[in-house]
């Protein structure tokens, strides 16, 4: 008697030489491969490791299963491979690849510590909302946001990266200041309309060099496109002067 088996793969309409098979054997399939190309990139230069250190973790570490390092990684390589919402995170956390590329020894989630996080390797977006909304006075007694950046260092991290990418000091940098438009489609603080751009949105003003980022600083639309410009020039010729004489 002949059973009722479900058939391992099905065959389609072949396209030329080539055979189209649908196969139920293929494992763990992911399309974010381009996290290992950044994490190639980002051990050569160790940049999140720096920036990592633009940070206080108030956090106890007996219960941490998620560094400041590892959250900075997951956010930073995930906005890098187009996924810039914090819920994004919801589904990447179940990806084994991008948990590889992160570095992490468990990247399927089975040694996780509560039951409910089986399977999920890297933090919830939960969790990347406590590092990123933690306020400038928060210490180790604040209940849930403890992991607390310094602005100062981040700004100066970005010079210092700067600096380093020239082999010498260079004799002369050009620095240009702008300023755009950071579109605003809900009812965020701050919410200002800007008459030139023609919609609600905030106002950053960007510092580079040549294709190298040395600023980004978030403004409300509310104000001139160069306000502010002359205290970040002078914080850049004190700082650029001070790296350079090392």
């Amino acid at each position: 008697m002949n059973t009722a088996c479900t058939p391992s793969q099905m065959e389609f309409k072949g396209l030329g030489r080539r055979k189209v098979v649908a196969a139920f054997d293929g494992g763990h399939i992911s399309s974010n491969d381009g996290a290992l190309l950044l994490r190639e990139t980002d051990a050569r230069f160790g940049i999140t490791p720096q920036l990592a250190a633009c940070f206080t973790d108030y956090r106890d570490s007996d219960l941490v299963e998620h560094s400041v390092l590892d959250m900075l990684r997951q956010r930073i390589y995930g906005i890098a491979l187009g996924y810039e919402d914090l819920n994004d995170h919801d589904d990447l956390i179940r990806d084994p690849l991008f948990a590889l590329a992160l570095g992490k020894t468990d990247p399927e989630g089975k040694e996780r510590r509560r039951k409910g996080d089986e399977g999920k390797a890297l933090a919830s977006s939960s969790t990347l909302n406590r590092l990123e909304l933690t306020p400038t006075d928060a210490n180790a007694k604040s209940r849930y946001k403890k992991v607390l950046y310094h602005p100062d260092r981040l700004e100066a991290l970005l010079v210092d990266l700067f600096l380093d990418s020239f082999k010498k000091t260079p004799k002369e940098i050009i620095l240009d200041f702008d300023a755009t438009d950071d579109p605003i489609h809900g009812n965020q603080e701050g919410r200002f309309f800007h008459g030139y751009y023609k919609c609600y949105c905030y106002l950053p003003l960007y510092v580079t060099c040549d294709d190298q980022l040395l600023a980004a600083k978030l403004r409300t639309s509310d104000r001139d496109g160069a306000d502010g410009w002359t205290e970040f020039l002078t914080y850049f010729v004190q700082r650029i002067r001070k790296v350079g004489r090392k």
